[in-house]
């Protein structure tokens, strides 16, 4: 397994990370556990190292569900990222962020509980609390380091702004925000800042949520899948989508990949400091996204792909209008 470094101050970690969120019920419609914790022991077998959660994914169940599926394995062995802050409701539903300093350390502890471990390897705030300076929230955050229950301290989908001040308090060790063919608003400031300060990325959403997988179906979609209120994936944006989807796949059967390696790969090929994050649900997904470490591309591959695909080309945000205001960069 090839690795990359998060930033200039944090750990290194495998250079395809492995996202969670889909293995409990609620994200994509209901999930299978066994093939779940399958999926989990199948990547760290494979070398993944950087598996990521959020303590509000399923209120609570993925990070016991992944506390089921580390049991067992070392500690040193795999690294968790965990997103915190999120709040929710009874029967489902969005409702704000909590970054006070009081609400950091309980939640941390929770989450402590729930994985079974002693420290977090990277501890981030799901979205900016726009109640709370992110100064304090991340001041919480260097306590718990302080005190050894945390190691590195991240940020998510917050922008320029954000990560200058954030920063200044404590060094970041990475930001985790949406990035791929379909999905680049982050090339024009928060990357560039990003490189300035020496931290690193996660992306995640590399295949636009199975938009940009090759696989995708709008026949599919489940009952209780939130895709179906995503403007992507609906109506004529769907289909409008599903044609750049067509374009990839030509280059990508010229290469001699599958789309959603050609998708991944391209996340990975935009510096060695960006880590891309697959939310693969099951063994057979993960099986296809590993071998798109071993994708290169040349500078004319490159540019066949951003005329296929060119930046802004995809139509509909990528979150619902009320969801929007909580990122810090658009689409």
């Amino acid at each position: 397994m090839q690795t990359r470094m998060l930033g200039n101050t944090g750990p290194a970690v495998s250079a395809l990370g492995l996202g969670a969120m889909g293995m409990s019920n609620g994200a994509y419609g209901d999930a299978d556990r066994a093939e779940s914790i399958a999926t989990v022991h199948a990547a760290l077998d494979a070398g993944v190292t950087l598996i990521d959660t959020g303590d509000h994914y399923a209120t609570g169940h993925n990070e016991m569900l992944l506390a089921e599926a580390l049991r067992g394995r070392k500690r040193e062995d795999y690294l968790l990222s965990v997103k915190f802050g999120g709040l929710t409701q009874p029967g489902g539903g969005f409702n704000g962020q909590d970054g006070r300093p009081v609400a950091v350390k309980n939640l941390l502890a929770y989450s402590l509980t729930r994985l079974g471990v002693d420290y977090i390897d990277v501890y981030r705030p799901a979205r900016l609390d726009p109640a709370v300076p992110i100064e304090e929230t991340v001041g919480a955050i260097k306590e718990m380091i302080d005190a050894g229950y945390v190691r590195h301290v991240g940020l998510s989908e917050v922008g320029a702004e954000t990560i200058r001040r954030a920063h200044a308090v404590h060094p970041i060790a990475d930001l985790q925000i949406e990035y791929s063919l379909i999905s680049r608003a982050v090339e024009a400031e928060v990357l560039p800042v990003l490189r300035e300060l020496g931290i690193g990325m996660t992306a995640y959403g590399v295949l636009s949520r199975g938009l940009i997988s090759g696989h995708w179906n709008p026949a599919e979609v489940r009952a209780g899948d939130h895709r179906g209120m995503m403007p992507r994936f609906q109506g004529e944006n769907a289909d409008h989508n599903l044609a750049l989807v067509t374009a990839l796949r030509r280059i990508a059967e010229a290469k001699g990949c599958t789309v959603a390696q050609l998708a991944i790969a391209w996340v990975a090929a935009q510096g060695q400091d960006i880590v891309p994050v697959v939310g693969a649900r099951t063994r057979v997904r993960l099986a296809e996204a590993l071998p798109a470490l071993d994708v290169t591309f040349t500078a004319e591959e490159l540019a066949e792909i951003e005329r296929a695909v060119p930046k802004g080309a995809a139509r509909g945000d990528r979150y619902p209008s009320a969801f929007m205001a909580g990122v810090g960069v658009g689409n």
